[in-house]
């Protein structure tokens, strides 16, 4: 499926991550890891997907792009991109799972029916695979190139006629002490239409080509280096409270928002309690302000969750500006 110009590209654009990155093989992840989203969803393998789900159809009968469809493509697309490396397996994850019958099972109770004449496929569905041969060490933690993507069949109107279909898609680094994604706008594609797998396979390495790994270290890299005092981390928490009860026009007046109470409960436990983050003297570091707002959006539904990983980038990265002076989040420090 090698059709674009893309590709040739890569090599330069590896030789300047190599500045930055480590080239090796590693161990792989231990089994009881951390997931890179965890609340309000299950681990599936995909071979459960290929062979025991349904592909839904639009009205006009014509078939979506299956979820394993979906994961062959960016796979496909990264093994093309990043040639030579190593990849891991996809871990996938599920939720809103839609039960059905098959029509021969119409008005048979729900305790008879067979196994045949079950139904079923998954309204949402996300998946992350690593890069294990592109890794990088940042304050103590292996980062490891990681792509995935986001399906939900609730974006789409299936009681019409075939349409375009929503995908989003991702490439960042992913923390291996505890599998918090982080994602900045080069590395984020949340409006992907497509109508074939193709289109979808393009649009994957569109991103890749558009992604500067050594611009997303050099960040992490300096969010280290952001000294908050504990006063200020908890000015920080009381106005990220204080932004959900502002009216509407105030809002709008401010950098957009989108972590909740519940997010922002995890985020005051884990800076007592997070075994790699918390605060251990009278100061953190914006790179652990990051991984604590990271940690707690992996409650998130799926169809949500990436937009919320890239604002909590986008947040430290504003109270970072703002600690020198800028305006734009310093509402946030009071």
């Amino acid at each position: 499926m090698r059709t674009l110009d893309l590709l040739p590209t890569r090599r330069s654009d590896l030789q300047e991550i190599a500045e930055t990155v480590d080239f090796m093989e590693v161990v792989q992840p231990k089994k009881d890891n951390p997931h890179f989203i965890e609340a309000n969803t299950q681990e599936v393998t995909l071979q459960h997907l290929t062979n025991d789900c349904i592909i839904p159809s639009f009205a006009s009968m014509e078939e979506t792009i299956s979820h394993q469809s979906f994961i062959g493509a960016i796979v496909d697309a990264a093994k093309d991109y990043f040639q030579g490396e190593t990849f891991d397996y996809p871990e996938i994850r599920i939720s809103h799972p839609i039960n059905g019958r098959i029509s021969s099972a119409m008005g048979k109770k729900a305790a008879d029916l067979t196994e045949e004449e079950k139904t079923l496929f998954y309204q949402r569905m996300c998946f992350c695979f690593e890069i294990p041969s592109i890794v990088h060490d940042e304050y103590g933690n292996r980062l490891a190139l990681s792509i995935g993507g986001v399906r939900s069949y609730n974006e789409i109107n299936l009681y019409s006629k075939k349409s375009v279909e929503k995908f989003k898609i991702f490439i960042g680094f992913r923390n291996r002490v505890c599998s918090n994604l982080m994602l900045t706008t080069d590395g984020l594609q949340d409006k992907a239409e497509v109508l074939n797998i193709q289109e979808l396979y393009a649009a994957a390495l569109n991103l890749f080509h558009a992604y500067n790994p050594s611009k997303d270290l050099h960040l992490l890299r300096t969010l280290g280096q952001m000294e908050i005092s504990t006063s200020e981390f908890c000015q920080i928490i009381g106005r990220m409270r204080l932004y959900q009860a502002l009216p509407p026009t105030k809002q709008r007046e401010l950098p957009k928002l989108l972590i909740g109470d519940s997010q922002i409960n995890a985020a005051c436990r884990a800076f007592i309690s997070d075994d790699n983050f918390k605060n251990t003297g009278e100061s953190i570091t914006g790179w652990q302000l990051l991984n604590l707002l990271n940690g707690s959006v992996k409650s998130s539904y799926i169809d949500n969750f990436l937009e919320k990983n890239l604002n909590c980038t986008e947040f430290v990265q504003g109270i970072q500006r703002a600690k020198q002076g800028d305006s734009e989040y310093s509402w946030f420090l009071g």
